[in-house]
């Protein structure tokens, strides 16, 4: 008797407040993820696996009207024998679950019609653990001439196979109804199963002798060839569309001009796209909002200082926050669309190579280069990086890659100093920032990542498919809102610091917040002159510097109007044409370096480049890699900014 000849029956001996536990297990790109959104819409949330630095999808699926399940979304892998971290967590999770499942917690295995044969072997693995399971059959429209049929499928492995197409919703309803039919106890098992070789369970998850592996390995393979026997058409399989295109494609000399173009695409639609929206945002903020909040303190004579930090504290925390979502929504929705379509998975393999010179995996590649753009959304497409290892490694390397904000500072100092060569020294910290990327990268395998063993890429491509509209809109919002409710606290609680430091006064003829306050005046110029000393080796030891290092935390895109504004100057609009800040700039320089301003100019240029990025890089990284981490990554880069612009101009002023 087949399972889908048995009519699924309510729930009704689960009592009202039992929470079955679901856990969904595949391959990666197999559309598990897809499928873990499809059933849990927006009831979800990402959680860290104790003990490890890996994060786990959570949500919660409606069975019936009163039961709902606790499905959970593990890391995806192509064996229960872990080889990282990640697939660690999901051996555990299954080995734990084959210990002590309860009478309703069950496995779902999403299995790929067009890689059938890796899908299996993964599915025998956890059919070894005795854990209930139900199949989810995805890609079968991709499969071609190899479509597989589910009802035969169900026959050969004995458990309850659902055609499910997770892209437009196809099959949700049945697997629910499958899944519910196996807690119910109404599947039978067909005779006809092949039986698998017994296992034995570690508590920990699968635990055996290399030898024993590679035994079972053997074994299980035969059972998968006995299983596609039965359920595959042995003719010869013709080449799929995806296959004709990956001859060329992924070619490097047509690869890869390709991968650039696609480039050149995205950053196009972050400045034609992006920078209008932003500007509104701006306007919003800083014009409308605040106006109408002076006008309603006004009404009320609330203080001075009220109003600064409504409007210079809050509202500024808040217009960042909102001005980065333009780029986060374009730079997320191109990620998804390049990751649904199966094209990053190639963009992996052409770069794997590469990456691999330097220990990283070749989907580091993308973050690495979305980075030249903006750093932020560089660090959320670590999360296309499988292995958290890879991934944590990814992120530590992205804020040293040159995002635009940096580049006003690059062609304000390299105007001043360098006045004939300025787009060469410019062309010339965008090469320094590849190398301090590869740099940093080789001392960290070296220490902190040593133990890493280096792996070679393992990845089926998957087939071209069209990326799904309603898919990416649920992607896009729960990517953005996370960004918003866990980085904008951070990026909000900084904004504020930095207020307070702007508007209480070290003199005392001034009061809090006083808008006719010079900086120098305030917490903020004397943290300025109290640092300034540090850079004394680096050749520019002067508070204005200082005061632009500061706020340069915050954001890159303020340090030239910080250094404006400390000189009393407005800021100019084209930092490559000669200014009155230009000039000032020039006496700086030259004097706090005692005579050698172009040697210190280029250590400075080369601190702002490495040293952490801006204050929503460092919310961001704290979302996703925590506290710690940040912290850790925070430090590291001052340090290394500091050691690297003493040591430039040391050898400049020697040299020149």
């Amino acid at each position: 008797m087949s399972c889908h000849d048995v009519a699924p029956e309510p729930l009704s001996a689960i009592p009202d407040e039992t929470e079955p536990k679901i856990l969904l297990v595949g391959r990666p790109n197999v559309g598990k993820s897809t499928l873990f959104n499809l059933l849990s819409g927006a009831r979800q949330k990402t959680m860290n696996v104790p003990r490890t630095t890996v994060s786990v999808e959570v949500g919660s699926w409606r069975l019936t009207p009163t039961v709902r399940a606790r499905v959970t979304d593990l890391p995806g892998t192509y064996s229960l024998i872990p080889q990282s971290p990640d697939e660690e967590v999901t051996a555990r999770a299954v080995g734990d679950l084959a210990v002590s499942a309860g009478q309703y917690d069950r496995v779902i295995v999403v299995l790929d019609a067009t890689a059938l044969a890796s899908s299996l072997y993964l599915c025998a693995q956890v059919l070894q653990t005795s854990v209930p399971v139900v199949a989810a059959l995805t890609m079968n429209d991709r499969a071609g001439d190899q479509r597989v049929d589910p009802e035969q499928l169900s026959w050969a492995i004995g458990v309850p196979v659902v055609e499910v197409n997770p892209r437009n919703g196809h099959g949700a309803t049945q697997l629910t109804e499958a899944v519910t039919a196996s807690l119910s106890g109404t599947h039978e098992r067909s005779f006809e199963v092949i039986e698998l070789p017994a296992l034995s369970i570690h508590h920990r998850g699968l635990a055996a002798t290399p030898d024993e592996d590679l035994q079972r390995a053997e074994e299980l393979f035969e059972w998968v060839q006995q299983v596609l026997a039965q359920v595959q058409d042995e003719s010869e399989q013709k080449p799929t569309v995806s296959d004709r295109i990956d001859t060329v494609l992924l070619k490097p000399f047509v690869g890869i001009p390709v991968f650039l173009a696609v480039l050149w695409a995205t950053f196009q639609l972050t400045t034609t796209v992006a920078g209008p929206i932003q500007d509104w945002f701006d306007w919003l903020i800083s014009g409308l909002l605040s106006d109408w909040t002076q006008t309603g303190l006004a009404a009320v004579s609330a203080p001075g200082w009220v109003e600064s930090l409504i409007i210079d504290g809050l509202y500024a925390g808040v217009g960042t926050v909102l001005s980065f979502l333009p780029l986060m929504i374009i730079i997320f929705t191109m990620i998804f669309v390049l990751e649904d379509s199966g094209y990053l998975a190639r963009v992996a393999v052409m770069a794997d190579r590469a990456m691999q010179a330097v220990g990283l995996d070749g989907r580091a590649i993308l973050p690495l280069v979305i980075g030249f753009g903006c750093n932020i959304p560089a660090l959320s497409a670590t999360k296309t990086i499988p292995d958290s290892r890879q991934r944590l490694l990814t992120g530590l390397l992205v804020p040293y890659s040159s995002c635009t904000a940096r580049l006003v500072i690059y062609l304000l100092l390299a105007t001043v100093f360098f006045p004939d060569h300025a787009g060469t020294v410019v062309f010339g910290m965008y090469l320094f920032s590849v190398l301090v990327i590869l740099g940093v990268a080789f001392l960290l395998r070296r220490t902190v990542f040593r133990r890493a063993t280096r792996e070679p890429l393992l990845i089926v491509l998957p087939g071209y498919q069209f990326p799904r509209f309603g898919a990416l809109l649920r992607d896009v919002a729960l990517r953005c809102s996370g960004f918003v409710k866990r980085a904008g606290v951070v990026i909000l609680g900084l904004s504020v610091a930095v207020w307070v430091l702007m508007a209480v006064p070290v003199n005392p003829q001034y009061s809090l917040g006083d808008p006719d306050m010079p900086v120098q005046s305030t917490l903020f110029g004397s943290a300025s002159s109290a640092i300034a000393p540090v850079f004394a080796h680096a050749g520019f030891d002067d508070w204005h510097i200082g005061a632009a290092l500061i706020t340069g935390f915050v954001a890159k895109e303020s340090v030239v109007g910080t250094l404006a504004t400390t000189y009393g100057l407005d800021e100019p609009e084209d930092p490559s044409q000669p200014s009155d800040l230009t000039s000032r700039l020039r006496d700086t320089f030259n004097e706090t370096s005692g005579g050698h301003g172009a040697a210190a100019a280029i250590g400075f240029m080369v601190f702002c480049l490495v040293y952490t990025p801006c204050l929503v890089t460092v919310g961001e990284q704290r979302r996703l890699f925590g506290g710690k981490v940040t912290a850790a990554s925070v430090v590291g880069s001052i340090l290394l900014a500091w050691v690297l612009a003493v040591v430039i101009f040391q050898v400049g002023a020697l040299l020149t």
